[in-house]
């Protein structure tokens, strides 16, 4: 052993047992380690820096800003309210769900770039149901790495392998010679996970959720008893309405009807329209109205022809995206003392609507039209989140109070939904295709998301997190350390020398063992390569078939699952998670000896050591 392999080892454990104190922060130990690689002689400057020009970082980055898109056209969102549906409360049948839906999509895609997408996704599911994010962030980043074992294109070392096996001579591995093994996998890991769960909890000195304090739409409508005042109806061929704008029918004095906003088919997607004075009613249009009498509902409809259209939810929470609440207050100095909702003309100057008002701690049911406001009185105004943002821009006359948690959730570019989706699947299918290199595709779906306006250019960058690049871009320098001194070599011919002519399945295992191992400190793909024509060449030496040799190297490359920086999927949760080094050697080592455990077993099986070659 050389005196650089020996530096380049007491570097590799300093920076493990800084990552497993997690003191400092992983990604200034990964910056510590670009400093002090070049210092040490061991790598050339660029041999230190070649990170920053990997394409995997760029791909990674890439897809930080098509998932920002995905959420500010609130696709993401709509996919976390199915998967929220689907598990109707339920974390065991949220974990299998979210664990299918991820290794489903990671099997045509980049895994990274699946968990990038599915990172806001989850954040929200777990904000909505008051789950710990801990327990649903490692089985997102497991899935994904399950995700390359079910198709030759899921990940690199795949293809990797698959060519070595035809550069050797050999027939290439097919798009679906994963799928059984993978699926075995993937079934296992969703059980393991539902297990292993329990050990993820959250210190109890920190909040399982990040609580803003703020109330949510559900809290508004109970303290001001909007339940069941809501309606949505279409508005019919012939309808007294068309033509009309909303100050001119005067529905709220003549029918205590209140339009709160419009949803109009607008191209291929509807849009809710704030409800201002000088909208004009068009045949087609549905109306989001409420009714502080209920019972005049259906005089109402039979006056207009309008058609009563079904509600999922309470008070115009299923269109929360477009439609928000705030609660303002009026100021000892405020002009509308004194005045009824309907002199102050909110909805002509505002674009909001009044549909709730406490006072002295209770709210008023009755019809608060003709009500005097007073001082202390708390208003509860509703219209398109836009209208409530700029509502803060006026405070002479009134005070907002508090804005709902769903705030947060608004996607700004709701109306791009049905772009992104094209520009998603645009960029999926080209993946697919393999006819261009994966990171030109994913930068070509970031400029159709920024030309389709799904995204601006300042969201983008803010989207990329910069501390998880950081910490992969550090880690390059000892992959390059370790082949340039020996190690790799030294490792490998230490198995050889111990099991080369031993059973072929204790040599699976090893293999196994050794690729995993190799994999917590270079790139995957860089082991395939390193180890694929190893392992053919040992299957040749013992007599038996490549295939499962090489399926082995393959499977171990993407079982990744034992540290946070064994690969970007999992560095990529580290944050939102929470986690600390330790918690991926809980429950990342045992899974990982239970998948080789696997391999040994159901490998052989299906792709046979000794096939009949007759």
């Amino acid at each position: 052993m050389n005196i650089d392999l020996i530096v380049v080892l007491c570097l590799l454990a300093i920076a493990i047992v800084a990552f497993m104190m997690n003191k400092p922060r992983m990604d200034f130990v990964a910056l510590t380690v670009i400093v002090v690689f070049p210092l040490t002689g061991i790598l050339t400057v660029n041999e230190t820096l070649s990170g920053f020009s990997d394409s995997s970082i760029i791909l990674i980055a890439a897809f930080f800003v098509i998932g920002e898109s995905l959420v500010r056209t609130g696709i993401a969102y709509s996919v976390g309210e199915w998967l929220i549906k689907q598990a109707r409360n339920s974390e065991t049948r949220l974990i299998v769900l979210l664990m299918g839906s991820v290794a489903l999509l990671g099997s045509v895609m980049s895994s990274t770039g699946i968990v990038a997408i599915f990172i806001p996704i989850v954040l929200s599911i777990a904000s909505h149901m008051k789950a710990d994010p801990k327990r649903l962030m490692m089985p997102l980043s497991f899935a994904a790495l399950i995700s390359g074992m079910l198709t030759l294109v899921a990940t690199a070392p795949n293809l990797v392998v698959s060519s070595k096996l035809e550069e050797m001579g050999f027939e290439a591995f097919s798009f679906f010679s994963f799928t059984p093994i993978g699926l075995i996998i993937l079934f296992v890991g969703i059980g393991y996970m539902l297990f292993a769960r329990r050990l993820l909890v959250a210190p109890k000195d920190s909040e399982v959720l990040s609580n803003t304090g703020k109330r949510n739409l559900t809290d508004l409508i109970r303290d001001y008893k909007l339940s069941g005042r809501n309606r949505r109806l279409r508005v019919n061929s012939g309808s007294l309405m068309i033509g009309k704008t909303i100050e001119e029918l005067q529905l709220r004095a003549r029918f205590g009807a209140n339009i709160i906003g419009v949803e109009r088919e607008k191209r291929i997607t509807h849009k809710v329209l704030d409800a201002s004075s000088n909208l004009e009613i068009k045949m087609g249009d549905i109306l989001l109205v409420d009714f502080f009498y209920k019972e005049t509902v259906d005089d109402f409809c039979n006056a207009f022809q309008l058609t009563k259209l079904a509600f999922k939810g309470d008070y115009f929470t299923d269109q929360s995206r477009s439609i928000g609440m705030a609660e303002v207050s009026l100021p000892p100095e405020s002009k509308l003392i004194g005045k009824n909702i309907l002199e102050i003309g909110f909805r002509s100057t505002y674009r909001l609507n009044v549909v709730g008002l406490r006072r002295n701690g209770e709210s008023l049911e009755n019809d608060i039209t003709n009500e005097s406001l007073k001082l202390g009185d708390t208003l509860l105004v509703i219209g398109t989140w836009k209208a409530i943002k700029n509502l803060q821009t006026h405070n002479q006359d009134f005070l907002v109070l508090s804005l709902p948690a769903e705030i947060d959730n608004v996607a700004p570019a709701l109306s791009k939904a049905p772009y992104a989706i094209i520009a998603l699947l645009i960029t999926v299918g080209l993946m697919i295709s393999g006819f261009f290199p994966n990171v030109i595709v994913a930068l070509l779906g970031c400029l159709l998301m920024g030309a389709f306006r799904c995204i601006d250019m300042d969201s983008a960058y803010k989207s990329i997190h910069w501390q998880s690049l950081i910490l992969i871009v550090g880690m390059f320098p000892f992959a390059a350390a370790l082949q340039k001194t020996g190690g790799v070599d030294l490792a490998v011919s230490g198995l050889l020398s111990v099991v080369g002519n031993s059973n072929p399945h204790l040599l699976i295992g090893a293999l196994f063992a050794l690729t995993a191992i190799i994999g917590l400190f270079i790139s995957n793909t860089a082991t395939a390569i390193l180890l694929a024509p190893i392992a053919i060449n040992a299957a040749q030496h013992v007599g038996a078939s490549p295939y499962p040799f090489a399926m082995t190297i393959a499977i171990a490359a993407s079982a990744a699952f034992m540290t946070p920086v064994s690969s970007p999927v999992n560095t990529l949760v580290v944050g939102p998670g929470r986690y600390k080094f330790m918690d991926f050697i809980k429950i990342g080592v045992p899974f990982t000896i239970l998948v080789m455990i696997i391999c040994i077993i159901f490998v052989p099986i299906l792709f046979p050591l000794h096939p009949n070659l007759s």
